[in-house]
């Protein structure tokens, strides 16, 4: 593209020394490359907001693979190890594995993943595992097709989903997560029937709490099924025993069936929030760096990396902002919430993946 600055090699940068103003390193990197998605999710993109007409980024507002390329390259040279690929649905980017293949050479990457609703999966998982793709977390909130259909809208099709696992499975994408988000009188019922199927399998079975990501879906309080809720309901039929997290900053509290029959994981982002070890950065389709999940908007890098900036005067920016940060929204969510009056604008889930 027109006024892009060729790959250049990033000067070399004491990642160890770079942290936020509450001491959080930056490990993680979530790059979203389309704003797009076939589904909708009701606590994402609800039908009733994002119809035929709803109007997505031109593909010109879009960073190209090389200019993700290069970004990546930046935020590993500043301590990043852990690169996941995000959407909307990241399998409608256009030869997506052409991007993979040029983030799994980069040095420093240890962990390269993808997020997907895993409609198109089956058709993909093979080339993705080609290209360098380490593994896949696929979002299933319902093995009931009327609840998966209710929550999924347009033209979700559960077999498919169920299809597109069992695929990334015999592509060596594992261990596969599924995620899955727990709504009060909607899903939750059926946590079990989840956990039932997916026990023995060697995928990884993980619940999130229902969570006021930005400000279309009607979140309510009332709607969110605790972490301890979903944990004594699994628990009552397969007993489980708590497990050390992998690593620092981990989301998900891990629990083994005490058979050994596998594990799930819970994401208590509303009940137990865990802001003190987040080390996630966010990078948007159309090349805003994003800090926190529940940001109002993000530091705009597209515009300087298409004017001509220099590595090292993007790494400026990239440091920067990361050093003032000190986002911890969902400590601070019960002043916030809906009945205080003090209710705050957010970025919304399809622009920066979850």
């Amino acid at each position: 593209m027109s006024g892009t600055t060729p790959l250049q090699s990033p000067p070399e940068v004491a990642a160890g020394d770079l942290s936020d103003r509450l001491g959080r390193p930056l490990h993680d990197l979530r790059i979203s490359v389309t704003d797009r998605c076939n589904f909708r999710c009701t606590y994402c993109m609800p039908a009733d907001l994002f119809g035929e007409d709803y109007a997505f980024l031109p593909r010109s507002e879009v960073l190209t693979f090389e200019e993700v390329e290069r970004l990546t390259r930046l935020f590993v040279a500043l301590g990043v190890r852990k690169v996941r690929i995000t959407g909307g649905e990241p399998l409608l980017r256009r030869d997506l594995p052409e991007l993979i293949n040029r983030l799994s050479q980069i040095d420093g990457v240890d962990d390269l993943t993808l997020t997907t609703n895993g409609f198109l999966l089956a058709e993909h998982a093979e080339n993705l595992a080609g290209a360098g793709l380490d593994r896949v977390t696929v979002s299933l909130d319902s093995l009931d097709r009327e609840t998966f259909q209710r929550m999924s809208g347009r033209n979700a099709d559960l077999a498919r989903v169920l299809a597109g696992i069992d695929a990334a499975a015999e592509a060596g994408l594992t261990p596969i997560k599924i995620n899955c988000v727990v709504e009060r009188g909607v899903n939750d019922a059926q946590v079990v029937d989840l956990a039932r199927h997916f026990r023995g399998t060697g995928h990884v079975l993980r619940f999130i709490e229902f969570m006021d990501v930005g400000t279309r879906n009607g979140w309510d309080l009332t709607q969110v099924v605790s972490a301890r809720e979903i944990l004594d309901s699994i628990d009552a039929e397969a007993p489980l025993e708590p497990v050390s997290a992998n690593y620092r900053g981990e989301v998900a509290q891990r629990y083994a069936y005490r058979d050994g029959s596998g594990e799930i994981g819970i994401i208590s982002s509303v009940s137990q929030p865990f802001c003190g070890d987040c080390h996630r950065a966010r990078l948007s389709a159309d090349g805003r760096l994003v800090t926190c999940l529940f940001a109002a908007g993000g530091r705009d890098l597209k515009k300087p990396l298409r004017e001509g900036a220099s590595d090292a005067e993007l790494l400026e920016i990239l440091r920067g902002t990361w050093q003032r940060r000190t986002d911890r929204y969902s400590e601070e969510r019960a002043e916030l919430t809906p009945t205080s009056g003090r209710v705050r604008p957010k970025i919304e889930m399809y622009q920066i993946g979850g």
